[in-house]
């Protein structure tokens, strides 16, 4: 797969959904509402097709915000550093 590949995209689970759900609309978000916000974007991404595709692109594009592929960020980072 390329890495400007987005074929995959069109199966996306998350598809059609809120887009504030996978990225913060508030730089001054509380964490209990991240973190509500993450669970719920996180539950679309577990019954997703594409999941292992969306994570790959966002590893390869070192996307830096948002949910993809069921990881926020942070756990992006960690992955990429283990």
């Amino acid at each position: 797969m390329a890495a400007t590949s987005l074929d995959w995209a069109g199966g996306a689970a998350c598809r059609g959904s809120e887009g504030s759900l996978f990225y913060s609309a508030d730089s001054a978000e509380r964490k209990e509402d991240r973190l509500e916000r993450e669970q719920l974007a996180k539950r679309i991404c577990a019954g997703c097709a594409v999941r292992e595709e969306c994570l790959h692109a966002a590893l390869e594009r070192h996307e830096s915000y948002g949910i993809w592929g069921g990881l926020n960020e942070f756990e992006r980072r960690a992955l990429t550093r283990a």
